[in-house]
């Protein structure tokens, strides 16, 4: 089977070749990562991180679509590390996915690796990240691909990349690893950040973003959320915005005064500086929908008008104008946000798939589980706090990615029987509940013909409270047909399934004590997972993988790994 394997995939490197041969405007985009220590100073405190090319956030990469991507990844830094094109396809490069034994063995200190991926059929904001601990607190940056053609919206005079990040002053693996012992939660994050700069609204703190405008002039906002474990209220004093993509898929136009996002997604938006020129205050808060401990800071940075194109003067001494930010438990604007934009609808684009192959039934959602043996400060009377997926509490393997041993056929790595539907059936969304269902630490994976429908219900659930909880699946979009709150009721949901341009996204907040439904066509060869993007959830087992098995034409057969592909 491999021999079959290998010979394919050099036929179809050979159709591929020639093919990118015909499209004389792609190219090849070659870039290196040295990803290293590196001292800085954030709320009068120095701090040593994990960062790229010794910035936070790290180099954008700006590709066209069509081209072909080759990130050459040198590890200088002390730990583990993998990086994760969040969002891209990875259409027979499953190789370059990034997640840590999932698709690969970590890059090890000293070592390296070159991903290598073409970026095929996708327009917009995407991001990449460490997909390691929780290294991408810091190891993190905007990978924005172009279109060929115009933009489907008027062209903006210039356009911005906001990405918002997350701050520890504490070293982030040792938050992790603390959190891992404990069998607990990490400590919360001392700030949150606009272009890795907190802002003036934090103690000692001066350093900050500034985007300066002209009047008159349209702005596109590449907003990106790559905070660890919050979601994320965004707006600008004064200003209002016109959404055109998110998850780097173009939308009808949604007019908006705030933006919501949780981790993982991305939102293109329009903005005209149009208000009376002066200084306006870019805040972020976070979002808040459980009852737990979070972050109650607010970031900042300054939208500063230039008063050298400015047709009336700017005030002598301008003080910024703050924006009224949503209550942090605001969970109506959050879920107006989240359900409102449709997708735009364009010839050529994949459509809703209409005829169903596989249904699934998914209860997520936090639960309690008995102290693991790494677990060295876990409280074995109480146990640790788990999560699980139908009461499978993912479980990473340890000597070999599920890839490799899926391309391999070493089924000692995982078992296919990940369940279509809780094994244990419930209220799932009632508070009265306080002790979880059984939950089984085990790699299990549901296997996938080749090209099959697949249709998800994610069903949130309550036993230690309610939570938004985002859940990004590695490989693939998906259509998001219908989300709300309480217990799914399969009647009433398909009377609200939109079937005509819902939403396109990889990373679906899914509603505090709601449901979302999901549906996708899995053409992808390979391994793919999909977890709640709250990265303190990872470790709990939040999540599961997709195998996919091969197709029947050469364009559908996972090819071999690389010759520097890492080992464990």
């Amino acid at each position: 089977m491999q021999q079959i394997r290998v010979v394919s995939f050099f036929i179809l490197s050979f159709v591929l070749l020639s093919v990118i041969a015909q499209f004389s405007d792609a190219k090849i985009v070659r870039r290196t990562f040295h990803v290293g220590n590196l001292t800085i100073t954030r709320l009068c405190q120095s701090t040593v991180i994990t960062a790229v090319n010794g910035k936070i956030p790290g180099p954008t990469i700006d590709v066209h679509e069509g081209d072909t991507l080759v990130v050459h990844v040198i590890n200088e830094s002390p730990y583990d590390l993998t990086i994760h094109w969040h969002g891209i396809f990875q259409k027979l490069s499953p190789w370059a996915d990034g997640p840590n034994m999932i698709t690969q063995c970590p890059i090890q200190p000293g070592g390296s690796y070159a991903y290598k991926f073409n970026v095929t059929g996708q327009e917009g904001t995407l991001w990449w990240h460490a997909h390691v601990s929780y290294l991408r607190a810091t190891v993190y940056g905007p990978l924005i691909i172009r279109p060929r053609e115009a933009y489907p919206f008027p062209k903006p005079d210039k356009e911005t990349t906001i990405i918002l990040g997350e701050w520890w002053n504490d070293n982030v693996v040792d938050v992790d690893t603390q959190a891992v012992l404990t069998g607990g939660t990490p400590k919360i994050s001392d700030a949150f950040t606009i272009n890795g700069k907190p802002g003036d609204q934090y103690n000692c703190s001066k350093d900050m973003h500034r985007l300066t405008v002209d009047s008159g002039k349209t702005y596109l906002l590449r907003i990106i959320n790559a905070a660890v474990d919050h979601q994320l209220f965004f707006k600008i004093a004064g200003h209002s915005f016109t959404v055109v993509a998110i998850d780097a898929t173009y939308t009808n136009p949604y007019t908006t005064d705030v933006i919501v996002t949780a981790p993982g997604q991305t939102v293109d938006a329009l903005m005209v500086a149009d208000a009376s020129p002066s200084q306006y205050y870019m805040s972020v808060k976070a979002y808040v929908s459980s009852n737990s401990p979070y972050n109650n800071s607010t970031s900042t940075a300054i939208v500063q008008y230039n008063y050298k194109t400015s047709t009336s003067p700017l005030p002598l001494k301008s003080k910024a104008t703050m924006p009224v930010m949503p209550a942090a438990t605001d969970i109506n604007t959050a879920h107006r946000f989240y359900t409102g934009p449709t997708s735009l609808v364009r010839s050529g684009n994949p459509t809703v798939p209409l005829q169903v192959s596989t249904h699934m039934f998914i209860a997520f959602g936090l639960g309690v589980a008995a102290c693991q043996p790494q677990q060295l400060l876990c409280n074995q009377t109480t146990g640790a706090l788990a999560a699980s997926m139908n009461n499978v509490s993912f479980q990473f393997p340890t000597d070999r990615s599920l890839l490799e041993a899926h391309y391999r056929g070493e089924n000692s790595v995982y078992t296919a029987d990940f369940p279509n539907k809780p094994t244990v059936l419930y209220d799932f969304t009632s508070n009265k509940i306080s002790m979880g269902p059984f939950t089984e630490k085990a790699t299990k994976v549901k296997r996938l013909r080749y090209n099959e429908t697949v249709e998800l219900v994610l069903q949130n659930t309550a036993i230690l409270g309610t939570e938004s909880h985002p859940i990004h699946l590695h490989g693939f979009n998906f259509f998001v047909l219908a989300q709300d709150f309480g217990n799914y009721d399969e009647f009433k949901a398909r009377a609200m399934y939109n079937l005509i341009d819902p939403q396109v996204r990889n990373t679906v907040a899914v509603p505090a004590g709601g449901w979302a439904v999901i549906r996708f066509v899995a053409n992808n060869p390979g391994t793919w997972i999909m977890h709640c993007h709250l990265d303190m959830h990872l470790p709990m087992g939040l999540a599961m993988v997709f195998e996919v098995e091969d197709g029947p034409t050469p364009d559908a057969i996972l090819p071999p790994p690389p010759s520097d592909f890492p080992i464990c």
